[in-house]
């Protein structure tokens, strides 16, 4: 059995808030499927989504007013997933029932927990507030279903290097692999800071500044184990104190990423970019979603996207391991031992199956 990749006890985004309303949705979250619906009082309920009797999915149901009724025998499960109803009999067996999942609803977003609900700790929430829509503006929303292991977006996000040759003409600059940068951690994260200092703007950022002259730019990735990411990244002009911590006279927003585990091999990837700057300007708004995703599939999500799943193909037809890694990787190496961590220390405090004997 190949070793496990993503740990279980962790809040995973499911759902973008607006993706959830009074009707079922189905979504598979580190493998496990799952039935999602908003109440009528407006919570929201994400339940095993296999009817207790017969294992049709609910989600081919539908709604009767909190209740899901299953689609082939009218079997009605509460947003606790306990059985209020069975066809043609008024005993009900009492152990009827299907798994309901923890959810907390936070930053526009919809997050569960697929593992021991025992474990479900609020406080164990990524930290995602660039996302509320209050000091920092964007469209988000924004939703892809990737063919990859969740954790080549982690490795992409963690080593910004890649931009030079996936993004050219936009956000990428020769100045970033030149530049050297820093990785610290914690017991949870990882954070790779790169300043670039006295150099010319690339393309979006010069545009977005409205000054001329040479800029210090900085990137500062933070990611929390085990699949959450947060890029801060911005401009200012040379020499004005941005790498001192004053930024007034720049520009700068963040790059927001909610990585979900669907299998193996898949994932669900919620994104944004939000600002600080021209927060009023609804078309500049619009501009900067379409430049990162746009039908024409020229975004810089969606190259990040077809890398990213092109990678997955020649990894499943070649499955060494590890990669080969270069300097560059420090980052996207201390996120992978953070998940590692977490799903060693997951699997250490498994009680043993009846039978087995523990380790």
């Amino acid at each position: 059995m190949a070793d496990k990749t993503f740990p279980l006890n962790a809040w995973y985004a499911a759902a973008w808030s607006h993706e959830i309303e009074h009707a079922l949705a189905a979504r598979k979250i580190c493998g496990k499927d799952l039935v999602l619906y908003r109440t009528e009082a407006g919570e929201v309920a994400a339940l095993e989504n296999a009817c207790w009797h017969r294992l049709l999915p609910l989600s081919l149901g539908w709604l009767k007013g909190d209740n899901v009724v299953c689609g082939y025998h009218g079997l009605e499960f509460n947003a606790n997933g306990r059985c209020t109803h069975m066809t043609a009999q008024k005993t009900i067996n009492p152990s009827a029932a299907v798994q309901s999942y923890p959810v907390i609803e936070r930053h526009r977003l919809v997050w569960v927990w697929p593992g021991d609900p025992a474990q479900a700790d609020p406080a164990k929430m990524p930290d995602f507030h660039w996302n509320d829509g209050t000091e920092y503006v964007g469209e988000g929303g924004t939703y892809y279903s990737l063919q990859c292991d969740y954790r080549l977006i982690v490795d992409n996000l963690m080593d910004l290097t890649h931009e030079t040759y996936v993004h050219a003409g936009s956000i990428g600059d020769e100045n970033i692999t030149e530049t050297p940068f820093d990785v610290t951690h914690t017991d949870r994260t990882a954070t790779v800071t790169r300043w670039m200092k006295g150099i010319e703007p690339p393309p979006f950022w010069k545009k977005n500044l409205g000054k001329p002259g040479l800029v210090d730019r900085w990137q500062i990735i933070n990611f929390q184990a085990p699949s959450t990411i947060c890029g801060d990244v911005g401009v200012a002009p040379v020499g004005t104190g941005a790498p001192e911590g004053d930024r007034s006279q720049g520009v700068h927003g963040c790059f927001l990423a909610a990585i979900t585990p669907e299998t193996e091999t898949s994932c669900h990837y919620f994104w944004n970019f939000v600002r600080t700057f021209k927060t009023d300007d609804e078309d500049l708004t619009r501009a900067i979603n379409k430049a990162h995703v746009n039908p024409e599939g020229t975004g810089l999500y969606d190259q990040d996207a077809f890398v990213l799943q092109e990678q997955q193909k020649v990894i499943d037809n070649n499955p060494r391991m590890p990669f080969y890694n270069l300097n560059i990787d420090a980052g996207a190496l201390w996120a992978r031992r953070l998940i590692d961590r977490m799903i060693s220390d997951e699997s250490a405090n498994l009680a043993p199956l009846p039978g087995e004997a523990a380790e």
